[in-house]
Order: C-alpha cells, then structure tokens, then sequence
C-alpha cells in the first residue's frame, strides 16, 4: 500500500477493499445491487450452464452488483463507474430489486472522501445502471452533478445516445444522467483510444452499446489493471461466447471479447468486476482451451 495521506485513512475500513497497481492504489466501492433476468444476462448460454453459476431466484432474476472503482495516485482520485443512483421510484425498485445499501456516498464517507475532492469521473457507457448515482437531485427538487469540480468522461456516442436513444436499447438511457452534467460544463466526450489522465486510458470497443468501453489502470505492458464494465460484466462471463443477451451488436462483442479477454489473460492484467457479485478482483488466466477467474488472494 502507499504511504498514509493527512487526509485519508492509511487503507480502507472494514467492508472495503484495495489494491496497489504500480503508482495506484485501486478499491472497490458499493452503489448497492439490484436483479435482472438470468436467461437475458446469459444470452444463448444454456440455463443448465448458467444456473449453477448464478443461481437465480423465483422470478429467474439473478442478483448483480453495482460495483464503483476508485483510483487514486497523488492528488488524483477517479471514480470509475459511479453506479445507478438514488433517483428511482417504488415501482422501478420493485421492478429491479434494488438495494441501496452500502451506496457511492456511504462508500466513500468510510474512506473519508467528500463528493468536492473527486477530481476525475469516467464512465464507459451511459447505460442508466452505470451512470446514475453521476446525479443527485437535492432537497429543492433540482438535480445536479455529485461531483461538481470533476471532470466527467463518457464515450461520445455514448452521450448522444443518451440524449436520442431512439433504437433497440432506448430503454437503457437516461437523457437527465448526461445534460445535467453538460448543463454544468464537466462532461468530455471521448472515442477510440484515449489516454484520459497519463497511466488511465480508456479503449472504446462497442458491442455491448454502440461505444462501450474498458478503463486500463497502469502500464499495460507491466503492471495493470482493467475495468470489464459490461464487456465482461462477471468473473463467470469470461469465456468469448458467454454473451448478454441485452448486447446489441453480438458478432462485436465475440470479436472484441475475445480480443481483449486473451490480452489480459496473457499480461496477467488484474481484472476489477462491476456487476460480480461476490469478487471485485480476479484474473483470467487460460485453463486449457477455456478461461477462469481467479480472485485475487
């Protein structure tokens, strides 16, 4: 672990977890959970296959997490993925079994952290589930950015689809979770590959959502780490074919999960898993002709 800051603790509390990765120290944080239909997380994955892996309730919904990533180095702290937020009605918490505790706020109140001293957010979509918790409406009804002096990234398609979702997956945007943000000046489209800050970059690869991307922490040719978002949403996603049946371009995402599930297995990079329930950190290595997850230690 790095040396104690005055203002943060020496390692995160208990409930929290960490990992050093070259200059940057990396924890997982929590925006609660919530549940989606088993057979659509798993695609064309038999349910024989995918039950025992994700055992499914009643309904057939499985329980998914909503995992944040905090990365930090000197002054530097980035939130990655802020997670799905609070401003959800009755029905839609029914609807999804969210649960909301341990929440963003609560997250980083344990590490001692205001929303003021985020001084970068990058998000890899603009599905509703991963960028919603980037808003908070405050006590007079008006909403605003969390982290009012940070700068925000998103893929570039990503935000105007969030704005014009007219297509197959218009369901999955929320056109408030980005103009809120643009009406404060602090959202940056980006595409392709673009280094966001030195030493994080974020490689926009589509599939999923028409710009979908993973977040690269470190050097990619030594010590690393990468952030699957939902290019592979859990550590039991990780074999090519294992593909959502919400991903809109499939022969993409085959094409570019293979890519990319290969690459990091080879440089043994640390994968950190947004919707797992269980693990936050594993890598893929190669098992024969398949892959597995193993958590870190």
């Amino acid at each position: 672990m790095d040396a104690p800051r005055a203002d943060r603790p020496a390692s995160p509390p208990q409930g929290l977890r960490s990992v050093q990765v070259g200059e940057w120290r990396i924890t997982a944080l929590s925006d609660g959970y919530f549940r989606l239909d088993g057979g659509a997380m798993w695609g064309v994955v038999p349910a024989k296959i995918w039950r025992a892996l994700t055992p499914p309730d009643a309904d057939n919904t499985i329980r998914l997490a909503l995992r944040p990533f905090l990365a930090e180095r000197g002054g530097e702290r980035i939130v990655i993925e802020p997670g799905i937020g609070a401003r959800w009605g009755p029905k839609e918490r029914e609807r999804y079994g969210l649960e909301s505790t341990p929440d963003l706020g609560s997250s980083l109140r344990a590490l001692g952290l205001a929303p003021e001293q985020v001084t970068h957010v990058v998000m890899t979509h603009c599905h509703w589930d991963h960028i919603g918790a980037a808003v908070v409406e405050g006590a007079d009804g008006v909403l605003a950015p969390r982290f009012p002096g940070a700068r925000h990234f998103a893929p570039a398609v990503e935000i105007e689809r969030a704005k014009r979702p007219g297509h197959a997956r218009q369901a999955s945007y929320r056109e408030d979770d980005v103009r809120v943000l643009e009406r404060a000046g602090v959202l940056e489209g980006f595409a392709g590959r673009t280094e966001l800050v030195p030493g994080l970059t974020a490689h926009e690869l589509g599939g999923h959502s028409d710009g979908v991307s993973v977040i690269t922490v470190g050097d990619e040719q030594a010590e690393c780490a990468i952030f699957w978002g939902d290019v592979v949403p859990t550590t039991h996603h990780v074999q090519p074919a294992y593909i959502m049946a919400y991903d809109l371009d499939v022969a993409r995402s085959f094409e570019v999960r293979g890519e990319w599930i290969a690459r990091a297995a080879e440089r043994r990079w640390i994968g950190l898993f947004y919707h797992d329930e269980g693990t936050a950190f594993a890598r893929i290595e190669r098992d024969g002709k398949r892959y597995v997850a193993r958590p870190l230690a």
